[in-house]
């Protein structure tokens, strides 16, 4: 979500660094060319159905969005809000990759869980993908099919 700065020089890129808050999983960017102050909560939501979700926070997150800012930037808190996007983006329940061939056909590969840091690692999976392939080599078992369940064990962002 971004925050409109007005003249609230102290949130311009040249003062303030990107940031990260671990203990609550909240991130942002300074205000950059006007923009405005951009606040993200990094959160595994609900299971969705990419064709059908509607891409709008929720009257919740906002607020929860509002309450962080109270607590960390306070002059944010009551900050008109100029914008909002929801980045969705696939995990498995593990946080590996998962990298296999597919269970019930030998000759398809399935590459992904990289959440929404999958694009920096894509020419390594794509290495190894076709290292297997070519060379009919194991998988490794982190990435297997067979690891992932459906109860999520560990986040990774």
């Amino acid at each position: 979500m971004r925050y409109v700065m007005f003249a609230i020089a102290v949130f311009a890129s040249r003062a303030l660094p990107i940031w990260l808050d671990f203990g609550r999983d909240w991130y942002g960017f300074p205000d950059m060319d006007g923009r405005g102050f951009k606040l993200a909560h990094d959160s595994h939501g609900e299971a969705i159905d990419p064709d059908s979700m509607e891409r709008v926070p929720s009257a919740e997150r906002i607020a929860s969005a509002r309450e962080f800012l109270a607590l960390r930037f306070p002059a944010l808190a009551n900050a008109p809000l100029v914008g909002s996007e929801v980045c969705q983006y696939e995990n498995t329940s593990n946080g590996d990759f998962v990298i296999d061939r597919h269970p019930a056909f030998d000759n398809a590969w399935i590459a992904g869980g990289g959440s929404g840091h999958g694009f920096k690692h894509g020419p390594a999976v794509g290495e190894y993908v076709a290292e297997r392939m070519l060379n009919d080599g194991p998988v490794e078992a982190r990435f297997s099919v067979a690891s992932k369940k459906t109860e999520k064990k560990r986040e990774v962002h």
